[in-house]
């Protein structure tokens, strides 16, 4: 796909995004109205018969109101390895017991295929594909290491893969997941519902719905959590926005608007947990977050269509992968500046991807070329160019280090 398509792309999907939005609203005022005509019947017949004093309202309703209850917190959630770097677990080769024989695959979702690409990365080669529901976007690692899961964006479904295998299992309904991450405990799987702009908080094994967040912004896409997993920064695409998401009370806390027709994607949380960095395609580069505070330090230009963000292995750079020009920026996390960029030979659409599991490589969706890139990350050279299915996306690599996935195409801790 060219650059021109990719653009005619993300114009649709705001579009849509747009439409629904505006369906949702006039739904909504429908439900407004229906409630109140709903309350003043009740209060009549309350006033009538019922005893109750007028305006009570019953505990049970109460607390259906009220949501999730307060005392859900994040407790359980594994201490640290390292109180000043988050990503103390994913160093080179440090894999969890679950993962131990599972075979090292690249697991590519093709969009415009509905299909799953299999690489193996000792030979670069393609070994399999399987098909899936309707416009998978991600492959997402489970908490607990057992299970890829391919969310079905159109296709309203989740689909597992047994990493061992790397055999599809059978789909489960979800209603529109763009994207999935899971809270800091274990206890819940977060569906980014993008089209219905919600956060839906499910069983993290069943995927049965819990509670849903509603989060009033266009195109909610991408998040990270903070140090002890209490709070989530999310994206939203479209409105130029992000999202303080409490996580413990599974609520949204704050909303913050980057300005100057900012598009954020990626999120990603430093490893002294004092800082998060959003990828923006629209200004080419990425913002850096006070983790307490939200108040921006600074912006870092990389590329144009700043996408993707991975942190090194040793902690000490994040890789951006620059869709627009077909290069990955590295930022060291000390200086907060970009000490290197790596240009993809010929012209690429470097997108979302992972790290090897020794560091080496780094994996990247070529979006709108249909094929994937491995870069090695001493040096930056391309090591491989695989052709793969039509509009590939968020690939995982796996197995990789940590003792728990948070979701996406791979946050480990």
């Amino acid at each position: 796909m060219s650059l021109h398509s990719s653009a005619t792309y993300d114009r649709r999907r705001a579009a849509l995004a747009r439409r629904r939005q505006v369906r949702r609203r006039r739904i909504a005022l429908l439900v407004a109205v229906l409630s109140l005509v709903w309350a003043a019947v009740a209060l009549a017949s309350d006033r009538e018969g019922s005893g109750r004093a007028p305006g009570r309202t019953p505990r049970a309703a109460l607390s259906s109101l009220r949501g999730p209850a307060q005392d859900g917190g994040v407790a359980g959630v594994p201490p640290l390895l390292d109180s000043r770097d988050v990503y103390a677990a994913d160093r080179p080769g440090r894999l969890a017991a679950a993962v131990r024989g599972v075979p090292e695959r690249v697991y590519v979702p093709n969009t415009r295929s509905d299909t799953v690409s299999v690489i193996d990365p000792a030979t670069f080669k393609v070994i399999g594909r399987f098909k899936l529901g309707r416009l998978p976007q991600h492959v997402v690692p489970s908490y607990d290491l057992r299970t890829l899961w391919a969310t079905n964006d159109y296709g309203n479904s989740l689909t597992p893969i047994d990493p061992r295998s790397g055999r599809p299992g059978t789909p489960v309904s979800v209603a529109d997941p763009y994207n999935m991450y899971f809270t800091a405990d274990g206890r819940f799987a977060i569906v980014v519902a993008e089209a219905l702009e919600r956060l839906d908080f499910r069983d993290a094994h069943t995927m049965r719905l819990r509670h849903s967040v509603h989060v009033s912004c266009q195109g909610v896409d991408h998040m990270d959590f903070s140090a002890d997993g209490r709070f989530a920064l999310a994206s939203c695409e479209f409105s130029g926005q992000l999202l303080w998401v409490d996580v413990a009370h599974q609520r949204l806390a704050r909303v913050i608007r980057l300005g100057g027709g900012s598009m954020p994607q990626d999120v990603k949380l430093s490893p002294d947990g004092k800082s998060f960095y959003v990828a923006d395609k629209a200004t080419g580069g990425v913002h850096v977050l006070d983790a307490r505070s939200l108040a921006p330090r600074r912006f870092i230009r990389t590329g144009s269509d700043a996408h993707g963000l991975y942190v090194s292995r040793d902690s000490r750079s994040l890789y951006v992968s620059n869709r627009g020009v077909g290069t990955v920026s590295v930022i060291s996390f000390a200086a907060q500046r970009v000490i290197a960029t790596w240009r993809i030979p010929g012209g690429g659409s470097p997108d979302m991807g992972g790290v090897s599991a020794d560091g080496k490589v780094l994996w990247l969706a070529g979006r709108y070329h249909s094929e994937v890139y491995a870069l090695d990350t001493r040096t930056g050279r391309l090591l491989a160019r695989i052709p793969v299915g039509l509009g590939p996306h968020g690939l995982a690599i796996f197995p990789q280090p940590g003792r728990y996935s948070l979701g996406h195409t791979g946050v480990f801790r």
